[in-house]
């Protein structure tokens, strides 16, 4: 992503460590790093989301993050904060169809209007035509998962592939989302 942020000190990732980790184990957990997180809407964070970002920065599977990985998170989150803030034209706090589109067009996807409408309607929880910020992250860490799938099976990079049904459940189950 270029919206990259700036990695804040050790020390400072280690204050907001300790208060996240609420029972101090060492290890954040999904329950505890939903509570620390906002989405800007005065909603609790997604909690889908959560468990997918954990589980892409939990490095032992043991379903949650030490202080080195939650720092890999910290900026993950930050540098999408900032990818959304840009995206957000009208500063709403959410992304709307048209921004969608935008965002996904920069990402580099040429989706159909049917198919953006598809992922509005998954990705809106709150049914107003609008997403939120941990339903963004969710739907773009997705929309990457699947494509980088189908991109293994699209060898000519022809946009179709011919592959069988097992192959297909395969594809899908074997999937970290």
């Amino acid at each position: 992503m270029a919206y990259a942020a700036q990695v804040p000190s050790r020390d400072f990732l280690w204050d907001v460590f300790r208060r996240v980790d609420k029972d101090n184990s060492g290890q954040i957990s999904s329950d505890e790093l939903q509570s620390a997180l906002s989405n800007g809407t005065w909603t609790p964070f997604n909690p889908e989301t959560v468990r997918l970002m954990i589980g892409m920065f939990d490095k032992k599977g043991s379903g949650t993050v030490n202080f080195e990985e939650f720092g890999a998170l910290w900026k993950y989150v930050t540098d999408w904060q900032n990818c959304f803030r840009s995206f957000d034209r009208d500063n709403s706090g959410n992304i709307d169809k048209n921004e969608l589109k935008t965002a996904l067009t920069n990402f580099g996807y040429r989706l159909s209007e049917p198919i953006i409408d598809t992922l509005m309607r998954k990705y809106d929880r709150a049914g107003r035509g609008t997403i939120y910020f941990d339903d963004f992250i969710q739907l773009c860490v997705v929309l990457h998962t699947l494509t980088s799938a189908f991109r293994q099976f699209d060898t000519d990079m022809d946009g179709v592939i011919t592959i069988h049904y097992e192959q297909f459940l395969g594809m899908v189950f074997n999937l970290k989302v």
